[in-house]
């Protein structure tokens, strides 16, 4: 038998677990208060993409990005993979944001050194004015480095280049991925956020500005976004897709990796005037991989959330029908398959 604990024991236990509700309770409102985002859920629950065919797109149809077009249609570039392994994006559209018709052929297919044997992978897609960019990762089966293009069509892109390349940095000493820029600018400049990896070899978040958005400066000296031993992204903390402007400040959708390296989605806040300063983080994920097909492909156990747009829709109501927003936020499902959620639009 356990000898009883003294009185004095019992009431600073009782004391420090008060606190540690009420921490989480504060970081929890924290949270609600910036994040626009309600509860997800899958709006679709099978694929709404799927490999096919013996080609190009055979093996995988994963990562999506996703925009509206000038006539108003959801334009998607996803990363398709063939049976060696090469990525290459291919381009689907829809009316819906559900339901999405592919072009026959790739957009875009690894041509430079940068690209070669590897592919290009893991769009994100921006527009600024009448201009589409594309971040992308361009792999040469040596290293992976995040690159640029541009457009005026979506379908036709211009390369510009590797604009962060891989070894270099403040703190990244390998690769670089995953480039969300930040819708508007700020303080005159643009920013984007970023994969790297840090000397213990995990995956954190840098920052970057730029004046054009072809040359960018790094902002820190350090992650911006650091992993969380313990925590659903204690290996990797990634981007997802560019992130949304509130007045709560700078919403940022990321994928998180724990040890076991599965991936989760969690969701950061930043100042809206400093891109640089954290306001709130979430402690558990809002989204996890639970059908079978999340679960079991090229890569197990991953949900990878690389789009992100707006949509309104009627809520029906007795005498009237009134618009409300939702989100939809797009994902690849175990490095195969190309998913949906949503969530609607939380008011405060």
């Amino acid at each position: 038998m356990s000898s009883p604990k003294p009185k004095t024991f019992l009431t600073i236990s009782f004391v420090a677990a008060a606190l540690s509700f009420a921490a989480s309770a504060i970081a929890f409102a924290a949270v609600a208060q910036h994040s626009p985002f309600g509860a997800w859920h899958r709006a679709s629950e099978t694929p709404i993409l799927s490999p096919q065919g013996a080609g190009w797109e055979s093996a995988g149809t994963f990562n999506p990005a996703v925009v509206k077009n000038a006539e108003n249609k959801f334009v998607m570039l996803y990363r398709a993979q063939d049976a060696a392994g090469t990525s290459r994006l291919g381009y689907a559209e829809s009316t819906d944001g559900i339901h999405f018709t592919r072009r026959a052929e790739p957009v875009l297919s690894p041509e430079a050194d940068y690209e070669k044997d590897g592919g290009v992978e893991d769009p994100r897609l921006h527009r600024f004015g009448d201009t589409y960019y594309l971040t992308y990762t361009g792999y040469n089966k040596k290293d992976a480095q995040l690159c640029l293009a541009t457009s005026q069509d979506l379908i036709h892109w211009e390369r510009k280049g590797v604009i962060l390349p891989a070894y270099k940095g403040n703190w990244n000493v390998a690769w670089t991925k995953s480039g969300a820029i930040v819708p508007e600018k700020i303080g005159g400049k643009y920013w984007m956020y970023w994969l790297g990896t840090a000397a213990d070899e995990t995956d954190q978040m840098g920052l970057s500005y730029s004046d054009d958005l072809m040359h960018w400066t790094e902002a820190t000296k350090t992650p911006v976004l650091r992993r969380r031993p313990g925590k659903f992204d204690s290996r990797v903390v990634e981007p997802g897709p560019p992130p949304i402007l509130t007045p709560g400040g700078i919403v940022l959708v990321y994928n998180g990796a724990d040890d076991k390296l599965v991936y989760r989605t969690g969701v950061a806040v930043f100042d809206r005037a400093d891109p640089r300063k954290l306001i709130s983080r979430t402690d558990e994920p809002v989204f996890a991989p639970e059908k079978e097909w999340e679960k079991i492909g090229q890569v197990p156990n991953v949900v990878f959330v690389e789009g992100l747009l707006p949509r309104e829709f009627l809520e029906d109501g007795t005498n009237l029908k009134r618009p409300r927003k939702s989100f939809l936020f797009y994902y690849g499902g175990a490095d195969k398959f190309v998913g949906v959620a949503e969530a609607e639009e939380v008011t405060k």
